[in-house]
């Protein structure tokens, strides 16, 4: 070999399958018959604090390690600020020639990038962003007149329709036969990452690529068919829990596309489509992000970036901790604060209450979730929550408040979802189980769930802070 290097800058996709970066590195190494060389940069930013959402991405992160050694690789570790990082990696691994990396389209992002590229270019070196994790990337689907889309359904049309890239693909034992630095290239960082895997302390059963196939199998097989009958209800297994995989790139998103197209073609139920659309809604989301940036922090809707939000500590920690006094607001907060993630349908009602019987920033919910899911994806996070607030594009018009309680009798009927996450109210009968404060005493007994005691009274009335919202959003004063 040479003493050419390319190297890949694992970021958000820890996988090999269909994984453009490691394409284009093998390629350029092939080309130049030189090595390649795998590495992740241990941001300061990420490793101060462990919640449940780093916890399961540092742990993915181990998991693809180990998958790398499997295969004759090594995925190198860097720590300190991005400038020391670059340094180091310039400093021990020799000459590299070009530094490929998956697209992330975030400030976060693109400041990170900056930094590292003029290290990068100092050093006489290339960095190469390729695809993201999206089946498009935000630039690829426009309008006729060449500008972004701001309303999901005639982008959701040019999606559908639009030609889908290739996959990728490098078998993992080529790349190890084109590594040869078996040492670590930085071993404090070694130690730091022990460090933090030492502070996660969840008991993950399925991380990294190889779970993922699975999972995406298993959907494909047992739930896609019937998926538009069963996305909505919380207590049911009909939805695809691929996110996480998809968050950290563990999968795909281009290889969960081919396989629910390839499911659609054989059916004539509407399930995989439904699915393939929510594909569209990911990328309708990163693409807002992508060309509205100031979407990050603020309202897209220009005429709601005054909003008088409230903001009422105890409320948001009553919000944060699932203790609201609405059972189906509470079992969705603590199902997040349990297991790091949320049914959909749950973020719609959670995120509504929030912004509309509490009438608290959007953004402070937005970044509760952000820490603590762990299928964290910034557009949709983003996206979503200005949906539920009404202030994004295509939102949720402000007048359309979501019941609580109507929601719960909707897609939780039997309380059974409730059941499992609120257990303080798992003896309350069905007819009582989201209004548990209409109980007489006497039932309250019976049940082993005093009100105001076992389980707390309802915060606001959901029928005065509707008024109150509506009237926010119309510049009224309604007290």
């Amino acid at each position: 070999m040479t003493n050419h290097t390319t190297a890949v800058w694992f970021r958000n996709d820890f996988r090999f399958d269909d994984n453009p970066a490691v394409e284009a590195a093998w390629n350029n190494a092939e080309e130049h018959h030189g090595e390649i060389l795998f590495f992740f940069h241990l941001h300061p930013d990420f490793t101060s604090h462990i919640d449940i959402s780093s916890d399961y991405f540092f742990q993915t992160v181990a998991a693809f390690a180990s998958q790398c050694r499997d295969h004759g690789c090594r995925l190198h570790l860097l720590h300190g600020s991005v400038e020391e990082a670059f340094e180091t990696l310039f400093e021990r691994a020799g000459s590299i020639q070009t530094i490929f990396c998956a697209r992330e389209y975030t400030s976060f992002a693109a400041e990170r990038d900056a930094q590292a590229a003029a290290v990068i270019q100092k050093h006489g070196a290339a960095l190469e962003h390729t695809a993201g994790n999206y089946v498009h990337q935000p630039e690829e689907i426009l309008t006729k007149e060449g500008t972004p889309y701001k309303v999901y359904t005639p982008y959701s049309r040019s999606w559908m329709q639009a030609n889908k890239p290739a996959l990728a693909w490098v078998k993992p034992e080529d790349i190890g036969e084109r590594q040869s630095r078996t040492k670590a290239l930085d071993a404090e960082a070694e130690h730091a990452f022990d460090d933090v895997l030492a502070r996660c302390s969840s008991d993950w059963k399925r991380l990294g690529e190889e779970e993922g196939k699975k999972r995406l199998e298993s959907f494909c097989r047992s739930v896609l068919p019937d998926y538009h009958d069963m996305r909505d209800l919380p207590e049911k297994a009909g939805t695809s829990r691929l996110s996480p995989y998809l968050r950290t790139g563990a999968l795909s998103a281009r290889r969960v596309y081919t396989a629910a197209d390839s499911f659609r073609q054989k059916t004539s139920k509407p399930g995989p489509e439904t699915f393939i659309k929510e594909l569209a809604w990911r990328d309708f989301y990163t693409m807002i992000l992508h060309h509205f940036p100031e979407t990050e922090t603020k309202e897209f809707q220009e005429k709601y970036r005054s909003l008088p939000w409230r903001y009422d500590d105890d409320l948001l920690q009553r919000w944060k901790e699932g203790r609201t006094g609405f059972p189906i607001v509470d079992a969705g907060m603590r199902q997040l604060n349990s297991i790091g993630w949320m049914h959909n349908r749950l973020r719609m009602i959670t995120a509504s209450f929030l912004t509309k019987d509490y009438q608290i920033d959007w953004r402070l919910g937005e970044a509760y979730f952000a820490q603590k899911l762990i299928d964290h994806d910034p557009g949709s996070n983003i996206g979503g929550w200005q949906w539920a607030a009404s202030t994004g594009t295509d939102a949720v018009p402000y007048f359309r408040v979501f019941s609580p309680i109507r929601q719960g009798e909707r897609f939780d009927p039997d309380g059974t979802f409730v059941k499992k996450y609120v257990p303080e109210l798992a003896d309350v009968p069905k007819k009582y189980i989201h209004e548990p404060h209409t109980m007489s005493r006497q039932q309250q007994e019976e049940a082993g769930c005093i009100i105001g005691s076992d389980y707390p009274e309802p915060s606001v009335d959901h029928k005065i802070e509707r008024k109150r919202a509506i009237a926010m959003f119309k510049g009224e004063d309604e007290t």
